[in-house]
This record gives C-alpha cells, sequence and structure tokens, in this order.
C-alpha cells in the first residue's frame, strides 16, 4: 500500500486545518462550541491516522489507553460543575505537559537501552557530530518543559481545589530554584552530550518535576489565570518538540498552535494585570494586605429590598460578576434578576474583567451557561466609558478587579492594574459574603466609598432575594 504515507500525512493536514480552524471559532462566544466540535474531529482524524501507521506497535495497549482516558474525560466533564471548571483545565492542561514528558522518558530511555541508537539509525558519538544529534536534543527539551508545566499544573489544581494553602515561600526560594533547574538543565545537557544512563535519566526527570513544583508553590490563588495560560504553552511547546522527535506532523502543528495561543493570552492576561511574567512567577503579589494608603470610612449595610428598589427605578444598570458568584452557583439567579430588570425598561449589560474568576474566560463560560446574551456582555475597554451614566453597579462576587487602590495607591500590590471603573458610578451596592480581603489579600476601597453599599451574604440567596423583592414590586 505506497499510498498509505499519502493518506496519513493527508490525514495530518487536514486534522492540523480543524485545529487552526477550530481555535478560530473558539475566539467568539458564538461560535466557540462549533469550534471545540471542529477542533475534536481534528483530533479523531489525527488518532485514526496514527493507528494506521505501518510502524506503530502495541495498537491494543494504545486502544485501551485511549478508551480509558475518553471514558474519565467523558465522566468527568459531565459532573464537574462549572465552578470547578479553573482547577479541570490546570489538571487536564497537566496531563499534556505530563503525556509530552512521558514520550521525552520513553525516547531517552530507548537511547540508552539500544547502545544509543538514534532515530535515524545512526550512532551516537561523544562530540555530539552525529546524525541523530538534534532529536535527543529535542527530546531532552520537550521533557523537560512537559514535565515542569505536569508538576506545576497539580499544584495550580491543588491551589483551586484549595487543597494547598494559597502561597508557600521561605528564605532564598528564588535561588534554591534557579539551582535546581541549573541541576536539571546541566544534567539534559550531558544527556544531549551522549551521556546516556537510567540514572541520569530519572535524576533529570525528578530535578524537572521538583522544579514545577517549587515555581508554582510561592505564587499567590490571584496569579493562577496567568500560571494557567502560561502552562498551557509550556504543554503545547512540549508537544510540538516530542512531534519533532517522532516526526509526527499532527503534534508538530497542534503543540505549534497550543503553544503560540497560550503565549499569547499568558502576554495579555499579564498586561490586563500590568505585571510583566517575571513578576508573575518571581513576585510577591499578594503577600500582605497592608497598603500606604489609609482607607478612610466604613462598610454602609443594604437590604435586599431597598437595593431592589433602587434597581428598578433605574434607568442604567450594569452587574460586574467574580468568582464569588462561581462559589455560590448564582449566575442563574442572576440572570434571572437581569431579565425581570430588562423587563421593566432598565437596560442591563453584564461587565467583564480579563482575569475575572480562576482562568481566562471563567465569567464568559458561566454566564453563557446561565443563557446571557452575549451583546449584553462588555469587556472592560467598552463598558469603562459607560459607568459614569450608569445609575447602580451591582459587583456580585468580585473584588480585587473592581479595587480603585489599582489607580491610587503606588505601595499596593495591584497597582496599575487595569480594572472595572465601578466607582465612577452614581450608585454601586456589592454583593459580599463578609468583610474580609479578596483572594489577593488586599483591602478594597470601593467597599468604604459613599456611593457603596454592602449586600451581605451568599451570593446565590442575595440574588434570589432581590428577584423576590423585584417580583412584590410588580404585584
Amino acid at each position: 500500500m505506497a499510498w498509505l504515507p499519502t493518506l496519513i500525512k493527508a490525514c495530518y493536514f487536514l486534522a492540523a486545518l480543524l485545529f487552526i480552524l477550530g481555535l478560530k471559532r473558539m475566539s467568539s462566544p458564538r461560535t466557540a462550541r462549533g469550534g471545540i466540535v471542529w477542533a475534536g474531529v481534528g483530533m479523531l482524524l489525527a488518532v485514526l491516522a496514527t493507528f494506521a501507521l505501518p510502524d506503530i506497535h502495541n495498537r491494543a495497549l494504545i486502544l485501551v489507553a485511549v478508551l480509558i482516558g475518553v471514558s474519565a474525560a467523558w465522566w468527568s466533564g459531565r459532573r464537574v460543575a462549572m465552578t470547578a471548571m479553573p482547577q479541570m483545565v490546570a489538571l487536564y492542561n497537566g496531563m499534556g505537559g505530563g503525556a509530552a514528558a512521558a514520550i521525552g522518558a520513553a525516547e531517552l530511555i530507548g537511547y540508552a537501552n539500544s547502545s544509543i541508537t538514534l532515530l535515524d539509525g545512526g550512532k551516537f558519538t561523544a562530540d555530539g557530530a552525529a546524525p541523530g544529534t538534534a532529536q535527543l536534543a529535542l527530546a531532552v527539551l520537550g521533557a523537560l518543559i512537559g514535565a515542569v508545566s505536569f508538576s506545576g499544573s497539580l499544584i495550580a489544581f491543588a491551589k483551586l481545589q484549595g487543597w494547598l494553602d494559597r502561597r508557600f515561600v521561605f528564605p532564598g526560594q528564588r535561588v534554591i530554584n534557579m539551582l535546581v533547574l541549573a541541576a536539571a538543565v546541566a544534567i539534559g545537557v550531558a544527556l544531549v552530550c551522549g551521556q546516556l544512563s537510567l540514572s541520569l535519566i530519572a535524576a533529570f526527570f525528578v530535578l524537572a518535576l521538583l522544579f514545577g513544583l517549587m515555581m508554582t508553590l510561592p505564587i499567590g490563588g490571584a496569579d493562577m489565570p496567568v500560571v494557567i495560560s502560561l502552562y498551557n504553552a509550556f504543554t503545547g511547546l512540549a508537544v510540538a518538540f516530542e512531534g519533532f522527535v517522532l516526526q509526527n506532523e499532527a503534534m508538530i502543528i497542534a503543540g505549534t498552535v497550543v503553544g503560540a495561543a497560550g503565549t499569547l493570552l499568558t502576554q495579555l492576561m499579564a498586561k490586563a494585570m500590568n505585571r510583566s511574567i517575571g513578576n508573575v512567577l518571581f513576585g510577591n503579589f499578594g503577600a500582605s494586605g497592608a497598603v500606604a494608603q489609609e482607607i478612610g470610612g466604613s462598610q454602609k449595610p443594604i437590604e435586599a429590598n431597598d437595593a431592589a428598589v433602587m434597581m428598578a427605578y433605574a434607568e442604567r444598570v450594569v452587574i460586574v460578576p467574580g468568582y464569588g458568584m462561581a462559589v455560590a452557583q448564582a449566575q442563574h439567579k442572576v440572570w434571572e434578576f437581569a431579565q425581570l430588570l430588562i423587563a421593566r425598561g432598565v437596560k442591563v449589560k453584564f461587565a467583564i474583567h480579563p482575569v475575572a474568576g480562576r482562568m481566562p474566560g471563567h465569567m464568559n463560560v458561566l454566564l453563557a451557561e446561565a443563557g446571557v446574551p452575549y451583546d449584553l456582555i462588555a469587556d472592560m475597554e467598552d463598558i469603562n466609558p459607560e459607568f459614569p451614566a450608569t445609575d447602580v453597579a451591582l459587583v456580585i462576587g468580585a473584588n480585587d478587579v473592581v479595587n480603585p487602590l489599582a489607580k491610587t495607591d503606588p505601595a499596593s500590590p495591584i497597582y496599575g492594574m487595569p480594572i472595572l471603573d465601578v466607582s465612577a458610578a452614581k450608585h454601586v451596592i456589592v454583593v459580599k459574603r463578609g468583610k474580609g480581603t479578596g483572594f489577593a489579600g488586599i483591602e478594597n476601597a470601593l467597599f468604604y466609598a459613599d456611593n457603596a453599599r454592602m449586600l451581605y451574604g451568599d451570593g446565590q440567596a442575595a440574588a434570589g432575594q432581590l428577584v423576590a423583592e423585584l417580583k412584590t414590586l410588580d404585584t
């Protein structure tokens, strides 16, 4: 079947095209579902084409592994709540990095156990000039990046799941981290230079996994959206490198696309926080709640009936959701309340900050699940000019992304971060469970502003009270 290799490459090309087109469609909420389907079809085509490779071995074992993975993904996808989606994304992203690292490990162990016979059949020499050295270097590099992404993503998952404290720091941590990374790189160079042994390979992976753990442990929870997208880029890069090792076009293209998209998203997320990637990884964001600027005034409570009346007779209302809404699973009640306002002639919009929630697009996903039309959801750049003309801004579960200290207090860890200009609205109602600080551990000056009122309580319960009070006005 001389035509089989050509058919396989054609399938890989079509799969890559579906990946790219699917990713393009995912850029819009209106076409995102179709984009996911397109990319899924591309992945299915790539897998089927891979099974047709003439030199592939252990097809039965591969099929069993695929069935186990598909079953686990199907079960978890249906059972995991939308509020837990960030940690699920982190976990799945880690699995991708782990898979890339496993491919690298298999290749390295294969080299070590076959008298260092390289992919092209050549023999490796100590001077590194033999054919196949490039594949060996890419296998090491992909394994390093994949292992870091795997262990780092697991820590991100544990932090988002609440299994670990937000930050874990100790004196000299950065120096120790760099020493661990330097040791892993040194062993990697030794492997590329022909010092292939099972003990060195094991030490290389232990250090790479350890560095991923140690790099992620000190990062605060408020930085998790950036960290997740960064590890997503790492995973894509690792997959692309291992694709070169296996000479698999689908892996190369898919990994490159994921790596590029993850890198761009990481840069956009860091820009939305006005911070560099290095500051996210090695800074002390959220280390202390203390700020130089003293916050005057006091938090002023409001009852649900008064808040409902205020919004019922407003002309414009902007709803600002945050992670607190996700935790309370209040998105459906919030949308029900918004629908009642719209029925009364109130102009309602939802304002989304780029880093609201625990992963990129978290709030958009929750609102879409509740059925909120896309044309009612506005990005930060579009909605900020409208706040001065807004009668009431309803903040439910958001904290750091509406904190005015980002503009007024140079000593604040979030100083310079673009925020939603909620404080510019005529009236602000904040739904919050208590008087504590946000996820970054920073006091919010908005809660003490003269135009702000606090509606204390669980997000879903508070939204339910607002719905009930608004209905009584119509009876």
